[in-house]
C-alpha cells in the first residue's frame, strides 16, 4: 500500500506495475503482467538535451511550412497566379497535413517516435530545397507547386502526433508539461525567424533562396540528430516491426472502440478540435482584421508583436504545469487548470476585440489572447500521454486530424461571416463560443488516469505489492 500512496490519486492500483513513471525503480515487481513492455524514460539532462533539440526542429519545421506563404506573391507574379491559384497552392498543404496524423502516431508508437521524426524532417526538408527546382524546370509550375505542398502536408503530418509518442514513452508525467510546452513554442519562434530572416533573403536574392536555406538547414537538423543522439544507429522502419511493435501500441480494434468510449477520451479530441479551430482562425484573419479595421498600422507590429508574447507565455505554462503535479497537485486539476487559461481567460480578450478600440490596444488584446492560447500545450496536448500513454501518437494524430478538419472549415465560414453581417464582432464571438464549447467540455470530463489498458484483466496481480 505505501506504493500505492506516494504516487497519489491519479495512479490506479491496478497501474503500478508500468515502469515508464518511475525511472527509478530499477527491480521489476513480482507477478507484474507482461502485457505492456517497459521504458526506459530519460534522465533529467537528456531530456534537456532532447527538449533543445526537439525546440529547433520545430522551430525549422515551421520555417519551411510559412517558406510558401512568404514567397507566394512573388511566385505568383513571375508565373502569373491568379488569386485563385495561388489559394490552390497554399491549400493544397493542409489536405495532405490531415491525412498522415494518425499514421504517423501509429508507426511512432510502434517503433520510436525518434525514428519516424528524423525520417521525415529528411523527406521534408529535401522536398523544400528542390521546389525551386521542381518550379523552374516544370512546364507547369502550378501543377507542380501544389504537388510539392501536398507532399510537405503528407510529411509534415506525422510530426506533432511523434513528439506526442515520443513524449509518452521517454518523459515522466511531471516533466512532459515543460517538453510540450517548450517544443510547441517553436511554432511561434520559426514564424519569426521566417518572417524576419525570409523576408529579408526575399528582397535581397530572391525567393529561391528561403526555399534552399530552410530545407537545407532542416537536412542538416535531421542528419545532427541521427549523429549525436542516435549515434548513428540507422532509423530503419520494418514492416516486421510495425507487425510486431515495439513500445506497448498492439492495441486491437476491439481496445480502440474501449478506448474511444471513454468519456475522458472524447472530452480530449472535443477540446482539441475545438483548440485547432479557433487557432487557426485566429492565425488566418487577425492580419486582414488589422488591414481592415486600422488601414494606417505598420503590418511588423502586429504580425510580431503577439509571436513575441506566445513564446514566454508557453515556457511559463509549462513550468507552472510540471511545478504544480511536483509539489502534489492532482494532475487532472493541473490539465484543467492550464485549459482553463487557455479557453477561458483567453476568451475575455477576444470578446473586447468586438467593441470600439484603439490600435495599442487591439495589440494587447490580440497578444494576450495568443499568448492564454498556447498554455493548451500544458493541457488538453499533454492530457492525452495521462489518457493513453501505450499509443498517445495515435490518439493525438486522430485529435490533430479532427482539429486541421475543423480549423479549415470554421476558417472559410468566417470569412463567410465576415461578408454577410460586415462585422468582425461576429467571428470573435463565434471563436468564443466554441472556446467555451471545448472549456466546458474538458472541465466536466478531462481526467488523468491511464484508460488505455483494461484494468479488469491484471487487478488480481496487485496482490504481489
Amino acid at each position: 500500500m505505501a506504493v500505492i500512496q506516494k504516487h497519489g490519486k491519479n495512479y490506479s492500483p491496478d497501474l503500478v506495475c508500468h515502469k515508464e513513471n518511475h525511472p527509478s525503480d530499477k527491480i521489476g515487481v513480482p507477478g507484474c503482467h507482461k502485457r505492456w513492455p517497459e521504458h526506459t524514460t530519460w534522465s533529467r539532462p537528456v531530456a534537456r538535451v532532447w527538449t533543445v533539440v526537439l525546440l529547433l526542429g520545430t522551430c525549422l519545421l515551421y520555417c519551411a511550412r510559412v517558406a510558401m506563404p512568404i514567397c507566394a506573391v512573388s511566385m505568383a507574379e513571375q508565373f502569373s497566379w491568379s488569386k485563385r491559384e495561388s489559394g490552390m497552392v497554399l491549400g493544397s498543404f493542409f489536405w495532405g497535413y490531415c491525412f498522415t496524423q494518425v499514421f504517423g502516431g501509429y508507426v511512432s508508437d510502434r517503433v520510436g517516435g525518434e525514428k519516424v521524426l528524423l525520417l521525415s524532417a529528411a523527406a521534408w526538408g529535401s522536398m523544400t530545397a528542390f521546389t525551386p527546382i521542381l518550379a523552374h524546370f516544370c512546364s507547369q509550375p502550378i501543377l507542380s507547386m501544389t504537388l510539392a505542398r501536398f507532399l510537405m502536408g503528407l510529411l509534415q503530418g506525422v510530426h506533432y502526433p511523434s513528439l506526442a509518442s515520443l513524449c509518452s514513452q521517454k518523459v515522466v508525467e511531471s516533466e512532459r508539461g515543460f517538453l510540450m510546452s517548450t517544443v510547441g513554442s517553436g511554432s511561434y519562434l520559426g514564424t519569426l525567424v521566417i518572417g524576419g530572416a525570409g523576408s529579408l533573403m526575399l528582397d535581397l536574392y530572391g525567393w529561391e533562396s528561403v526555399f534552399y536555406v530552410s530545407g537545407l538547414l532542416s537536412v542538416l537538423w535531421a542528419y545532427c540528430m541521427w549523429k549525436y543522439l542516435l549515434k548513428g544507429e540507422g532509423p530503419i522502419i520494418t514492416l516486421e516491426s510495425l507487425g510486431s511493435g515495439g513500445p506497448q501500441s498492439k492495441l486491437s480494434k476491439r481496445h480502440w472502440l474501449r478506448l474511444l468510449k471513454q468519456p475522458a477520451v472524447c472530452a480530449v479530441i472535443v477540446t482539441h478540435l475545438c483548440t485547432a479551430s479557433t487557432f487557426f482562425t485566429l492565425l488566418s484573419w487577425l492580419p486582414t482584421f488589422f488591414k481592415d479595421t486600422f488601414p494606417d498600422a505598420k503590418g511588423w507590429v502586429f504580425n510580431v508583436i503577439p509571436w513575441l508574447v506566445a513564446i514566454p507565455s508557453s515556457l511559463f505554462s509549462g513550468c507552472l504545469s510540471d511545478h504544480l503535479i511536483s509539489q502534489g497537485f492532482d494532475t487532472a486539476s493541473v490539465r484543467k487548470l492550464m485549459q482553463f487559461f487557455s479557453m477561458g481567460v483567453s476568451s475575455v480578450f477576444t470578446l473586447l476585440l468586438c467593441g470600439n478600440t484603439t490600435f495599442p490596444w487591439a495589440v494587447a488584446f490580440v497578444s494576450a489572447t495568443m499568448g492564454l492560447t498556447t498554455f493548451s500545450h500544458s493541457g488538453v496536448s499533454v492530457n492525452v500521454q495521462d489518457l493513453a500513454p501505450s499509443c498517445a501518437g495515435a490518439l493525438f494524430g486522430v485529435m490533430n486530424t479532427c482539429g486541421a478538419f475543423s480549423g479549415v472549415l470554421m476558417v472559410y465560414f468566417s470569412g463567410y461571416l465576415i461578408e454577410a453581417t460586415g462585422s468582425w464582432a461576429t467571428v470573435f464571438a463565434l471563436i468564443t463560443t466554441v472556446n467555451l464549447l471545448g472549456l466546458c467540455t474538458f472541465l466536466a470530463f478531462a481526467e488523468a488516469r491511464r484508460v488505455d489498458i483494461d484494468s479488469s484483466k491484471i487487478r488480481h496481480h496487485n496482490i504481489h505489492i
